[in-house]
């Protein structure tokens, strides 16, 4: 893979693109660009327009993406669960390309008539639009407002390129080339939010030795953690992660450190800390080991059993004691009283921020491929609302790269 290729892999690996195809001769490329979205590690939604069926089969982009495409609003079984809304809430990133005349009209008058339109008006996702018209209807005036609104609304502008058109026409107007629109989307998840900054992120459970063969410990899956991970890389960061047992992948540009215990998470927090400017334990680390750990494993005996604990050291304590300039975020999953109980960890500990999740419930936290945070600093705090992690932990690192830089300017000031 080249140095390139693998660039944009690291960004759009993991990223959930929702592809608008509307009706333009230019949908034959838009096979082409589910592809290379494939490819540089994007799950890719398609979603189509009426016209846009008149130039491309649903089945050529469903067999490329190996998802089901969806075409139809009013599809009692998709919308019977809201269909519309809630991949409104799975995308990433919405790019509509080919995107015509009309349909950028039609998202600039807010129309929701199909079902393209209405993901488009009910998502927060980033909305990336890529033109393909005659050059001559890409310089109506009209077409020209409606492109400046949109990018004043905060749309991206993918294109569009100049050249010779399927009406044989020769100019502006063209639908850039599937590897441009993949460059383009990869750079919109490179925010460069912590460019030059080091970061050092805490994540997944510890396992505290009871024998050879037993274990306390607790049912972080590390995911957040691992999520935080990666919107931090892609924010421009240097990361280091210390990782707790988890069967997760290491994410790109990321220098990870493995470790079981309690003990051995400290002393690798320890070794790395020199030099770094923030760091984020969103570990679950477990409060109390063994006493003592058998040596040989222990038989199954009649009655009941006891096990004497001992508390683990406080890793984030430890950190928060004697961290100068470090910017310091704690976790605190709780499954009680939330915010009560983080702002005393937040004040015992001194720490800078802390991220309040709730636990124990049917929705989020562990085990769970969404959650829901609440942020609280002295001053006050934002509620991050229940979304996939690999979101949350984007909108989490951009507050975080907020705070870090209001506090580093009140001490250069």
């Amino acid at each position: 893979m080249t140095d390139s290729m693998s660039s944009l892999a690291s960004s759009l690996a993991n990223k959930r693109i929702l592809l608008g195809v509307t009706g333009s001769i230019a949908a034959y490329k838009s096979a082409e660009l589910v592809r290379r979205l494939s490819e540089a590690g994007a799950t890719v939604q398609v979603v189509m327009t009426e016209a846009a069926q008149a130039f491309v089969t649903p089945f050529t982009l469903q067999t490329l993406s190996g998802r089901a495409v969806h075409t139809a609003l009013m599809d009692a079984d998709a919308e019977a669960t809201m269909g519309h809304i809630e991949q409104a809430r799975w995308a990433d990133l919405i790019i509509v390309a080919p995107a015509s005349a009309n349909f950028i009209a039609k998202l600039v008058q807010g129309q929701a008539d199909d079902l393209l339109s209405a993901i488009c008006l009910a998502s927060e996702a980033p909305l990336a639009v890529a033109p393909a018209m005659n050059r001559q209807m890409w310089a109506h005036e009209a077409t020209q407002a409606n492109v400046a609104t949109l990018v004043e609304r905060g749309a991206k502008l993918f294109g569009p390129a100049a050249g010779e058109q399927a009406c044989g026409e020769v100019g502006p107007g063209r639908m850039l080339e599937p590897d441009q629109i993949v460059a383009m989307s990869a750079a919109l998840f490179d925010t460069g939010l912590l460019a030059g900054r080091r970061v050092l992120i805490t994540a997944g459970p510890t396992q505290e030795d009871i024998d050879p063969v037993r274990y306390i410990s607790n049912r972080s899956s590390g995911k957040m953690g691992f999520s935080i991970a990666t919107a931090a890389a892609e924010a421009g960061a240097q990361v280091t992660l210390v990782s707790g047992p988890v069967a997760l992948a290491t994410p790109e540009r990321v220098t990870r450190v493995d470790v079981r215990s309690a003990e051995e998470m400290l002393a690798a927090v320890a070794a790395n800390l020199d030099g770094q400017e923030i760091v984020i334990a969103a570990a679950a680390v477990a409060d109390y080991r063994p006493l003592q750990v058998a040596t040989h494993k222990i038989k199954k005996q009649a009655g009941s059993a006891q096990l004497s604990l001992e508390q683990t050291p406080d890793i984030l304590a430890t950190i928060a004691a004697d961290k100068g300039d470090l910017f310091v975020v704690g976790f605190a999953a709780e499954t009680e009283r939330l915010e009560e109980n983080a702002r005393l960890k937040l004040e015992k500990k001194s720490l800078d921020m802390i991220a309040a999740n709730r636990v124990g419930s049917e929705r989020g936290g562990f085990d769970s491929s969404e959650n829901a945070l609440k942020l609280l600093w002295q001053e006050g705090g934002v509620e991050l609302p229940m979304l996939p992690k690999e979101k949350l932990a984007r909108a989490l690192v951009q507050i975080v790269a907020e705070r870090f830089d209001a506090k580093d300017s009140t001490k250069n000031s």
